[in-house]
């Protein structure tokens, strides 16, 4: 039985050989992986993908989403977007860290323009490996979904 969260993984044409890559890694490791992105050869508007996959988050069919283009920028943005979500950018481990600790972020972005293959997997090993410490920082995770609601009352 796998007791591996499930992982959501998406791209646009930017970044389709970084996504095969860090889905074949993920795959070696035991985790259930769902493709969201291109292939090879296929182009795609960045926040298309990341609006299909950070729902995909949201209502729970993944627990955690990986998103790559060229910078990771665009990526998370959109995936913020959507409610309930909180998608952060990394380019290096203890961000990827602090994301999950910090913030209970579901959703890593990364940049394929500006990070290597190598350090990219480190990334997200170090994202997955990371628990949400709602000792600390429950308190600041509940006034970001406060903040939320408010621009949701909005609308």
């Amino acid at each position: 039985m796998n007791t591996k969260p499930t992982i959501a993984i998406g791209c646009d044409d930017a970044a389709v050989d970084m996504k095969d890559q860090l889905k074949n890694h993920l795959a070696s490791q035991g985790y259930e992986v769902t493709d969201f992105g291109v292939q090879a050869g296929e182009s795609a508007l960045y926040p298309d993908v990341a609006h299909v996959l950070a729902t995909s988050v949201k209502e729970q069919k993944q627990q955690f989403g990986i998103l790559c283009c060229g910078t990771g920028i665009g990526m998370a943005m959109t995936a913020n977007k959507v409610q309930g979500i909180r998608a952060a950018q990394a380019h290096d481990n203890y961000s990827a860290e602090r994301a999950r600790k910090s913030n209970d972020a579901q959703i890593v972005t990364l940049g394929a323009r500006v990070i290597g293959i190598e350090l990219a997997k480190s990334i997200v090993d170090s994202f997955l490996a990371s628990d949400f410490d709602s000792q600390r920082s429950g308190d600041k995770v509940e006034r970001i979904r406060h903040y939320e609601s408010l621009e949701i009352s909005k609308a």
